[in-house]
């Protein structure tokens, strides 16, 4: 039996970061263990707008700070920060789980985490060796 995340017109939602923070160059968002959440949030002399639910911490990045790198298997990495169900089982699931709330949002007027710290201390975390390709996206 076939059933589906969502309807096909759906699309999966996507974090709203705050109105007046200043998103020009489009965002994404990379998903961390609450408990590399903290510990990230500590180390990271710059923080942008996190969100958080039971599962997940959502660190919101520059669009494209997936290219050419290979973030560790220990994250997830959200394109447009919309957060998608990988199986309609995980959707039941998600329905008594709160939605991903705003955690922290920075002092100045950008939403953005630096990615380049961010995914040399998810790669710490994760006993993971960094990973990436000078060609990838050009």
């Amino acid at each position: 039996m076939y059933l589906p995340t969502a309807p096909p017109h759906e699309s999966p939602a996507r974090l709203a970061i705050p109105a007046e923070l200043s998103a020009g160059l489009g965002y994404d968002a990379v998903g961390t263990s609450p408990e590399h959440g903290e510990r990230i949030m500590d180390w990271l002399p710059r923080v942008g707008c996190v969100f958080a639910d039971d599962e997940r911490w959502w660190w919101i990045v520059p669009s494209g700070s997936h290219i050419g790198v290979t973030w560790p298997p220990s994250t997830s990495y959200a394109v447009g920060a919309r957060l998608a169900d990988p199986s309609w089982t995980r959707a039941l699931l998600r329905s008594r789980v709160a939605r991903p709330r705003l955690i922290h949002r920075p002092e100045g007027d950008s939403p953005y985490t630096p990615p380049i710290p961010l995914y040399f201390l998810t790669c710490r975390l994760a006993g993971s060796t960094p990973s990436w390709s000078l060609g990838a996206g050009i």
